[in-house]
């Protein structure tokens, strides 16, 4: 297979998607747009990968600082998708290869199809292949006919077609794969003679042979997005493919449509995943674990055979065999050690559990690190920010503490410490002690109001 460079056409607004962000920016499975179109076309390993930007182009290019070994290219006018390809003219000069040609807001491209393209391209020596699909209502697309052998006649715009021509179901999907000496000769001939004083890259192929289609399997994989509908429409889609992979792979999802997962999580086998759980970013689930219902984990991992119920973990790591939930709050890189229990309505902060410690219910704990087998009691809070700072509360193995207990950090607790219900601890303690930290209890017998003068 010879060099292949990759061009994406992501100048656009999107006017129609009635946003301040670019079109392409816009996410979808926890990736944007454009992103996901250059992920397409990972697999065909790419000499050089090109992103034609305009609207907002810096934040386009900011967005997209993190993949390697990308080239923008400015497109200053939107002038159609000619003119955007005539870009990147002096940027190719001297490569001797295959120029794909992808559209930035068409993001369900799977990586086969593109393959598919590029080896139809290569084996038949074309100037130039056009992917189309065949679709059930094809009305307002513009028509691809060709001959038996797939090679292009024409393409009419739907206006232009007889009743008869507009039989044919086969559409021009956007998406083309050139020879770049060839396409490189004919880009300067376009012209903009038509309605929209724009030039047009079908146009080019006008003066191309030979020139070949390729079916994609699937329509929906053509699907580009213009505007919120068709965003989530395309977000529907990817759900299906996703919850469809995972299930495939020994996950079980209890109702399914009331399930989100994005794209980038990965899941073990055996995972049970309850309704309304949602599982976000770079998230990460292990075997066994049973997820929901009613939870939310993002950019989290989540050990071996835990639970996490009715509650939201968010940059945190939780523990083999532990249960979270229902109703806590892990946030902020919480780090929760195994066969834990974080229960009814906890919130962690910036805060490390060691093994086989209990917090059930009713605390929290931010800028913390516990040791082994910590039990916690309800209520019980650390008062780490000062106003100013926040401060750190070291809590030893074994140590317990009573219900309404207030921790004011700066504070270190060692081992084997108990604290008796009510106090607040503002001073360390070495271990081996009980702490009682409160005012003694005062009963007053029949004590009356003094009564007004």
């Amino acid at each position: 297979m010879g060099a292949i460079a990759v061009a994406i056409l992501a100048a656009g607004k999107g006017t129609r998607m009635k946003s301040s962000l670019p079109k392409v920016l816009h996410q979808l499975g926890g990736r944007s747009l454009v992103e996901r179109v250059l992920m397409s076309a990972t697999d065909l390993n790419p000499s050089r990968s090109l992103v034609i930007v305009g609207y907002e182009a810096d934040q386009v290019r900011s967005d997209l600082q993190t993949l390697p070994n990308l080239e923008f290219v400015e497109q200053t006018q939107q002038l159609g998708t000619g003119h955007a390809v005539q870009q990147v003219l002096p940027h190719l000069e001297g490569f001797d290869g295959d120029l794909l040609v992808l559209n930035g807001d068409v993001p369900l491209l799977r990586p086969q199809t593109l393959q598919n393209l590029l080896q139809t391209h290569q084996k038949h020596g074309n100037a130039a292949t056009i992917l189309t699909a065949q679709l059930d209502n094809p009305t307002g697309y513009g028509r691809v006919f060709c001959d038996q052998n797939y090679r292009l006649q024409e393409i009419i715009e739907h206006r232009d077609c007889t009743p008869e021509q507009r039989q044919n179901q086969r559409i021009n999907a956007g998406i083309y794969c050139f020879r770049w000496s060839a396409l490189a000769e004919v880009l300067p001939k376009l012209t903009a003679n038509n309605d929209q004083k724009e030039y047009y890259i079908t146009d080019a192929v006008n003066y191309l042979d030979p020139v070949m289609v390729v079916d994609a399997e699937d329509e929906q994989e053509i699907l580009g997005i213009n505007d919120r509908k068709q965003l989530a429409t395309a977000a529907k889609i990817l759900q299906n493919r996703v919850k469809d992979h995972w299930m495939a792979a020994g996950v079980n999802l209890i109702n399914p449509d009331s399930i989100t997962i994005d794209e980038t999580v990965t899941l073990k086998a055996d995972v049970v995943i309850e309704p309304q759980t949602h599982l976000r970013g770079q998230t990460v689930i292990e075997a066994g674990c049973r997820l929901g219902p009613g939870s939310l984990i993002e950019d989290s991992h989540i050990g071996a055979n835990a639970t996490v119920l009715y509650s939201v973990v968010s940059e945190s790591q939780v523990g083999e065999q532990t249960r979270i939930g229902p109703y806590a709050h892990l946030r902020n890189q919480a780090q929760v050690g195994d066969r834990c229990r974080v229960g009814n309505f906890v919130e962690l902060k910036q805060s490390h559990i060691g093994q086989q410690t209990n917090i059930a219910h009713l605390s929290y704990l931010g800028n913390a690190t516990l040791g082994e087998q910590v039990n916690i009691g309800a209520g019980t809070i650390t008062a780490n920010y000062d106003g100013k700072e926040k401060h750190k509360t070291y809590i030893g193995d074994r140590t317990k503490t009573g219900s309404n207990t207030v921790l004011v950090a700066p504070l270190t607790l060692g081992p084997d410490v108990n604290i008796a219900a009510g106090s607040t601890v503002t001073e360390d303690v070495d271990g081996d002690a009980l702490v009682i930290a409160r005012a003694r209890q005062v009963v007053k017998p029949g004590w009356r109001p003094k009564a007004e003068s």
